[in-house]
């Protein structure tokens, strides 16, 4: 199986959003919504209500050298948007604890 969560994304949007018990991942691009939640199931052990998935297109770079102008393009990103069940959070993500 691929490997399906690459990283936690750790942004003021994300962790204003991880009030909410909403969380952000990056995941692989040929992932779908349920082995995404299949994956956050098993790997932080919640229960997950609704995913949403954002498709990046990679941005075309171009840089001026000896031999003239190389082009390239970063790769294609994707991101989830994983909702918990009310009360729970997942400990990696979720930042300082609030006193």
């Amino acid at each position: 199986m691929l490997q399906v969560i690459k990283k936690p994304v750790i942004t003021e949007k994300a962790m204003k959003l991880s009030a909410n018990g909403q969380y952000v991942f990056q995941v692989d691009p040929n992932a779908n919504k349920i082995e995404i939640r299949k994956a956050i199931e098993e790997m932080f052990e919640v229960n997950v209500i609704s995913i949403r998935t954002v498709r990046i297109k990679g941005k075309v770079k171009v840089r001026m050298t000896r031999r003239g102008m190389m082009r390239g393009s970063t790769p294609l990103k994707k991101k989830a948007y994983v909702t918990l069940k009310e009360g729970q959070s997942i400990e990696l993500v979720s930042g300082p604890a609030e006193s």
